[in-house]
């Protein structure tokens, strides 16, 4: 599914995933090398059309594990220790060659981040997204709340110790 569904199907986990994933301007990636191990790396994203678009140089790294591998973790930036929520993004990308694509792109990206990527000289996918999960600690009682979707799934486990949480509690909080 693409950004637009998510938004329309789970309304509160995309308002949350927007202000975590894509309002901060850049978010970290993660991808397959070629030998099986993870990279991570940091991105900016663009939502255009409805579609979660990421840009990279055309010879980074990235790019080539994308090429050979098309699936993909994005990671929302944490930036301390603070119970902060997290949204992750499980799926794939497409890639777009599609020039009139590219430039209706890097006029988005001149207006709304701030610099002017050059047509023709970057790699453009879209991400098609299987799964979102969110978690977050309460900074009171250390309890961690926890949805995926799309599986449905949505619960609290109260912290037993410092290091410990009890039983998932189904709660219905962000999911519908």
């Amino acid at each position: 599914m693409n950004w637009s569904e998510l938004t329309e199907r789970q309304p509160a986990l995309a308002t949350v995933a927007y202000g975590k994933l894509i309002k901060p301007g850049v978010l970290l990636v993660g991808t397959t090398r070629r030998d099986g191990t993870a990279r991570i790396s940091g991105v900016e994203p663009l939502l255009m059309d409805g579609d979660l678009y990421l840009s990279m140089m055309r010879t980074s790294t990235k790019a080539h594990d994308l090429h050979r591998d098309s699936r993909i973790l994005l990671h929302s930036v944490v930036t301390g220790p603070e119970p902060a929520a997290e949204i992750k993004v499980r799926g794939s990308v497409r890639r777009e060659n599609e020039r009139a694509v590219h430039e209706r792109y890097a006029d988005a990206v001149a207006s709304q981040i701030g610099w002017q990527p050059v047509v023709g000289e970057f790699t453009l996918v879209a991400v098609g997204i299987d799964e979102v999960s969110y978690v977050s600690y309460d900074a009171d009682n250390g309890a961690q709340h926890v949805a995926r979707w799309p599986a449905g799934i949505e619960y609290v486990r109260a912290a037993t110790t410092p290091t410990s949480l009890g039983p998932p509690e189904p709660v219905q909080r962000l999911l519908r």
